[in-house]
């Protein structure tokens, strides 16, 4: 991929581009370092090199934003995004009653978010409170608090459904995960076009999420685990727009110094360290979204560490690309200060804020505790940090001894090969119910992905990795430190119960890895038509199996009523039973 090309979409008359869509027009290149100095666009005499023009193609390209694109590809710049998140959201939206119960973990999480919209904390519940709240009655709610032991903000969205539609039905009660899986989809089709600078692979993108059963399965569930995963990844885009933002700031501000001096180049002193980048906006919006991600599990703050510290790398390849030449200290210190005082106490102020319902309460678990504990040496602190920190210790000692057996625990080695997906619901509907006419019938909710997409992405990011040491490719590095930031940490609690359907925190770069991989198969626009004829043939296949794949598994994803012999059929492992 050292020449990315943007071409129209796929419905265009003829040709193929690396990026794999079919043009009318010719194509606007954007040639990245390779070897050799052919069609370098960016190189230039030592007296323009720091023009303005010159340093904006070094640094970010030729397409800085949508108005970039030609006029006939700005529309297609929204609507790709909004026409996958469009198939997704009726996948994930019919029949998103069904099954008429709470499943898995939402006998946890749709409770405590209807205790939310009463009193704004988590509160007890009586016994066979499941039979209460299945029959549209919620209201037997206790008036004791409850101890939990995650954040509010996946149970304040989950509430946000339900105070729409009503805590009384199924649909109201899974009406936030929808949405935000919805949404999240259009997400990641606009981020694999910035990260990519494809809409064929934007198109791609979005399509592979939409089909994929582990995010739909997660996304017609009212679990935390899909809010969590939204924030990372708006985490993630508002990066990208700060990476090429910062880059536009830089070039600016050294053109400026240039246009100063007599022969067009910045002085000694100000190509030592660089300039100054002011307040950046869109590392502030990370920082939000940061907080909100660790608001809804604290397994987010792996991706605030990772993050934090390839922002600051991308910076430091900038100003090297710029030609400061103290580009590594100058990074951390006008960079990745800045950026450190911007996110981390950004995101520790919306972490705080999201419990704002705890604090305004009397009585939620432990809010009194500081009262009830007195302390000579911490009295000077305020009760409500006491009480709150000692919240926060409890729930983590109780993360840290979580080992109890479980049926569907699964290894994190077995999460990408899809070893052991989780069983979120299962019935054997009797004969003549209704949609079973078979001796033997089934009805299942399978958080198992689409082994298309899984297993090929399981391949791609060993691609990646090479891609990465050995071009350099900052997309693929990017990629590899989502998956690394939502994946390796598990690794360092082995005796920790954990879950398959953790995994979909990194499942947006999962998708990520494969698009980039399907994007080498398409090939460069220098490639010979024959070239790039064959491989937007082999993508367009590897698409068309991710999407029959779907088709054949949905009703194991979705509690579709089938054969007991045709579920059995779709248990390709007997670890998925």
């Amino acid at each position: 991929m050292g020449c990315v090309t943007q071409s129209p979409v796929p419905s265009a008359p003829s040709g193929t581009a690396e990026a794999g869509t079919a043009t009318a027009a010719p194509p606007v290149q954007v040639h990245l370092p390779g070897r050799g100095l052919g069609g370098h666009d960016w190189m230039a005499r030592p007296d323009g090199a720091y023009s303005a023009a010159a340093l904006r193609i070094r640094l970010v390209g030729t397409l800085q934003g949508w108005r970039d694109y030609p006029p006939s590809l700005r529309l297609w710049f929204w609507l790709i995004p909004t026409l996958t998140a469009a198939l997704g959201g009726i996948l994930r939206f019919v029949r998103l009653d069904s099954p008429h119960s709470l499943v898995f973990d939402e006998t946890y999480y749709v409770k405590d978010a209807y205790s939310y919209l009463l009193s704004g904390y988590e509160r007890n519940w009586p016994s066979k409170a499941n039979d209460s709240f299945n029959a549209g009655n919620p209201g037997v709610l206790l008036d004791t608090p409850e101890y939990v032991v995650h954040p509010p903000v996946g149970k304040w969205m989950i509430a946000f459904g339900m105070w729409l539609f009503g805590p009384d039905n199924p649909f109201g009660w899974r009406f936030g995960a929808a949405l935000t899986g919805t949404l999240s989809i259009f997400l990641l089709s606009v981020i694999a076009l910035k990260l990519l600078r494809s809409h064929l692979l934007a198109a791609v993108a979005g399509l592979l999420m939409a089909v994929d059963g582990h995010h739909l399965v997660m996304s017609r569930t009212s679990l935390l685990d899909i809010f969590l995963m939204f924030w990372i990844l708006a985490a993630f885009g508002a990066l990208l727009m700060d990476r090429d933002d910062g880059r536009r700031r830089l070039a600016a501000r050294l053109a400026a110094a240039a246009a100063t001096a007599k022969d067009g180049i910045p002085s000694a002193l100000a190509l030592s360290s660089g300039p100054w980048l002011g307040m950046r906006w869109w590392r502030l919006a990370a920082g939000i979204c940061l907080g909100l991600a660790v608001g809804t599990k604290w397994s987010a703050l792996a991706f605030v560490a990772a993050f934090g510290m390839l922002t600051v790398f991308w910076d430091m390849s900038a100003r090297r690309i710029a030609g400061i030449r103290s580009w590594p200290s100058a990074a951390i210190i006008k960079d990745g200060i800045p950026a450190f005082l911007t996110m981390i106490p950004v995101a520790a102020f919306t972490y705080l804020c999201t419990w704002a319902g705890w604090l305004a309460s009397k009585d939620a678990y432990y809010r009194r505790w500081a009262a009830d504990n007195p302390s000579r040496e911490w009295g000077w602190v305020p009760g409500w940090i006491r009480s709150l920190t000692h919240y926060h210790l409890e729930a983590y000692k109780f993360h840290q001894g979580l080992s109890s057996d479980h049926p569907y625990e699964a290894s994190p080695w077995t999460w990408v090969i899809m070893g052991r997906p989780t069983s979120f619901f299962y019935q054997s509907p009797a004969q003549g119910t209704a949609g079973c006419e078979a001796s033997n019938c089934s009805s299942a909710i399978l958080s198992v992905g689409n082994p298309v997409l899984w297993w090929g992405a399981t391949i791609a990011l060993v691609v990646l990795l090479f891609w990465w040491a050995g071009r350099r490719d900052w997309r693929a590095g990017a990629i590899l430190a989502g998956v690394a930031a939502g994946y390796l940490p598990w690794f360092m609690y082995p005796d920790r119960t954990m879950f398959f359907f953790y995994a979909v925190s990194f499942e947006p770069f999962l998708v990520l890895a494969l698009t980039y991989a399907l994007g080498l198969v398409l090939g460069r626009s220098s490639d010979p038509p024959w070239r790039r004829r064959w491989g937007l043939h082999v993508v367009a296949v590897a698409v068309v199996l991710a999407v029959v794949a779907a088709a054949y598994f949905y009703p194991v994803w979705t509690a579709e009523v089938i054969t007991y012999r045709d579920w059995r059929l779709r248990m390709w492992m007997p670890s998925w039973i």
